[in-house]
């Protein structure tokens, strides 16, 4: 597959180290572009729910894939977020092409341009991290469940099932968790006099333009590798919010991913007697 050069590339949220993350989908899609500039917008690696007995080989792929796309030129800005918050204490290290730090602010094509992970804004993080933390847990347990449910509706013709965005397009608070999340930062970006405000966090990809009395911005999330697998791309002076797809790969079998998450599912039994985190 031919690369695809692109001026900026943004991921987020891709969880490594739990079992709902789609590793192999990313390495695919990091494989398929050339990037000048690459940042990774936050959880990246999920250092909260951490575990020595899970952390395949096609997660240590996805590391070794970003350090090698930094050897060959690309420069990498990791963002921490709130599941590797522990990496904050070494923020503004520089290694070569990759730096560490808390949030960047970037000139696109003479736009200012503001990259943080985004749970500065999430009241749950900041005063009950160890109930965020359960919920996490929980969280990765329900996306692992869902992608063994779907296994079995594609094995019979039927249509995918996303039981974790039932829930939150039916519980008000969450709807409304997003949309306050989208206001608070887009018109804290209006005030600050950015044209664009990234983040990620919240697994909800999105692209919208956000106006209120003082100005304008463009919001966008980057989504995740759990449920969506987006990514937000720049180049040409445009953005786009790309959605991965199977079928683009030609060297994506289902059947190797039907294997992954049978296995994938046996970690989770044995993984249930784990302690959940404190």
């Amino acid at each position: 597959m031919k690369k695809r050069k692109v001026e900026l590339v943004v991921i987020s949220d891709v969880h490594l180290g739990t079992f709902g993350c789609h590793a192999k989908e990313l390495l695919l899609y990091l494989n398929s572009i050339k990037p000048k500039k690459l940042i990774l917008n936050g959880d990246i690696i999920d250092i909260w729910q951490f575990r020595k007995r899970y952390f395949p080989k096609s997660h240590l792929e996805v590391i070794k894939k970003i350090i090698d796309l930094s050897a060959n030129g690309t420069e990498v800005i990791y963002i921490t977020g709130n599941h590797d918050d522990l990496l904050r204490k070494f923020c503004d290290v520089k290694m070569g092409k990759i730096s560490l730090v808390n949030k960047v602010v970037l000139n696109l094509d003479g736009k200012k341009a503001w990259f943080f992970h985004g749970d500065v804004f999430d009241a749950s993080i900041q005063n009950a991290k160890w109930l965020a933390k359960l919920g996490g847990w929980g969280y990765d347990i329900l996306i692992l469940i869902n992608r063994f449910l779907n296994w079995w509706l594609l094995k019979f013709k039927r249509e995918k099932f996303s039981l974790s965005k039932k829930i939150k397009n039916g519980v008000k608070k969450a709807v409304k968790h997003i949309n306050d999340f989208e206001e608070v930062a887009s018109d804290l970006a209006i005030e600050k006099n950015y044209k664009y405000v990234i983040c990620g966090h919240i697994h909800q990809p999105q692209i919208v333009r956000k106006v209120n009395r003082n100005g304008t911005c463009l919001y966008l999330n980057s989504g995740d590798w759990v449920e969506n697998l987006t990514s937000l791309e720049y180049h040409q002076k445009r953005w786009k919010l790309h959605q991965f797809r199977k079928e683009d790969y030609a060297n994506l079998h289902q059947e190797e991913i039907e294997k992954d998450v049978k296995t994938e599912f046996q970690d989770l039994l044995a993984a249930i007697t784990i302690t959940t985190p404190k």
